[in-house]
């Protein structure tokens, strides 16, 4: 019996992880057919912006639309690559919970694909990581993807 996903959650911050997620999203929407959304997320974290002591909401909204541009880069390449629902959105907030527990409930989300992290390890226990985090908590599948699509090593520390 083949696994379905009808929701699939990917959240894209411009790294080669994300990348790499978002290759291995279009793939499995296209192998669970036209019924699929793929669904984008960037999420600001608006904590980066709490110690600025001169708020400035012009920088929000130039990270906004940097954002805006580079999903819409990823809409057009999923779509050029077949896949026929595909929407995003720009979300505020701690990465970790808009992506682990409010948009999944929100979208009805059945799988989270994310790439793996891209912190060291000091930033990994300083602050925890986004992905381990989402795998914990999630009430969906969550595919962690640390290949590329040959399922070749594509991180610097798996690539030996």
């Amino acid at each position: 019996m083949l696994q379905r996903y009808k929701n699939i959650l990917v959240p894209v911050d411009g790294s080669r992880e994300a990348e790499l997620a978002f290759k291995k999203a279009v793939s499995v929407a296209k192998r669970n057919g036209d019924e699929t959304t793929l669904h984008l997320v960037h999420v600001v974290d608006t904590r980066a912006f709490q110690n600025i002591s001169s708020f400035d909401t012009a920088m929000v909204d130039q990270v906004t639309e940097t954002a805006k541009k580079t999903m819409e880069g990823y809409v057009e390449s999923a779509k050029a690559d077949g896949v026929k629902n595909i929407d995003f959105t720009v979300e505020y907030g701690a990465p970790k919970a808009v992506i682990a527990k409010d948009i999944p409930e929100d979208q009805k989300i059945d799988l989270i694909v994310i790439g793996a992290t891209g912190l060291n390890a000091v930033e990994r226990l300083l602050i925890g990581s986004v992905t381990e985090y989402v795998t914990r908590t999630a009430p969906c599948d969550v595919l962690v993807v640390r290949t590329d699509l040959d399922n070749k090593p594509a991180l610097k520390r798996d690539a030996k």
